[in-house]
């Protein structure tokens, strides 16, 4: 389905997708999911993932933003589903999203009822001699603690598999927000398919109970149950519609 241009309300780049996906118990996640959708699994499995990437060249309703076009962003993320009339849309759901900048996280939660956070925040792509990517890092502070998620990759991108753990992190399409006054956001998020690195190692230092809860302490102590790095692309943020009750 593509978005016409009336309809788009942010274009950017997103780069170098570190994405760490642990299992949980659905349970954990039933009071976050939004009205209208319901928990998408992966051969019966139930996913969160934390993921760090680049936002670059990023304008908001065609218009760049200055001192706000480049900028790191760590969500944490599951996924969903809604029937809709050409079938099932398959989309996420954020549980934090931090940004390095309070304006950017302000805009999300005005537009969409987003949870951002803005916090200081740094990346690291490492390369070999022939920039080959070999590692991402991404950093963020909170309550004067040095958070991280790393990830070490080997060999060279690869497309994703049909139906591989990796195709279904990737290829969800759709974002859901719950609002307010309990009705649910929808918007459309548009790209390609993107090659994948496979993880070498992956190791994620974070303040789990004080930005996520205890509830999710279990996972996401655990080690992931996988990982990879996506090469990402060009990105397309559509306007959000507001689902109606049934």
């Amino acid at each position: 389905m593509k978005a016409d241009s009336s309809s788009i309300f942010l274009t950017a780049e997103w780069r170098h997708l570190a994405m760490l996906n642990y299992e949980v118990d659905p349970k954990i996640l039933h009071p976050f999911v939004p009205n209208g959708t319901e928990l998408d699994l992966w051969n019966g499995k139930n996913f969160v993932s934390v993921v760090g990437f680049r936002f670059l060249n990023t304008r908001v309703l065609g218009c760049p933003i200055p001192f706000h076009r480049n900028f790191e962003e760590v969500n944490l993320r599951f996924y969903v589903r809604r029937k809709a009339p050409e079938g099932w849309r398959r989309g996420v759901v954020f549980i934090k999203e931090l940004v390095p900048r309070m304006a950017i996280a302000w805009t999300a939660r005005i537009f969409y009822n987003e949870p951002y956070l803005a916090l200081p925040m740094s990346h690291q792509i490492g390369t070999s001699d022939s920039n080959e990517i070999k590692s991402a890092r991404y950093s963020w502070q909170f309550n004067g603690k040095s958070n991280y998620l790393r990830l070490v990759v080997y060999g060279e991108a690869q497309p994703l598999r049909e139906d591989s753990e990796q195709e279904f992190i990737t290829e969800h399409y759709w974002g859901y927000t719950g609002q307010r006054d309990g009705s649910t956001l929808e918007y459309q998020v548009e790209h390609p398919r993107w090659p994948v690195w496979e993880a070498e190692r992956a190791e994620l230092k974070c303040d789990i109970a004080g930005l996520y809860g205890e509830a999710l302490c279990k996972a996401l102590n655990s080690p992931p149950a996988s990982a990879f790095l996506a090469e990402g692309s060009a990105v397309t943020v559509c306007k959000g519609v507001r689902l109606v009750s049934k």
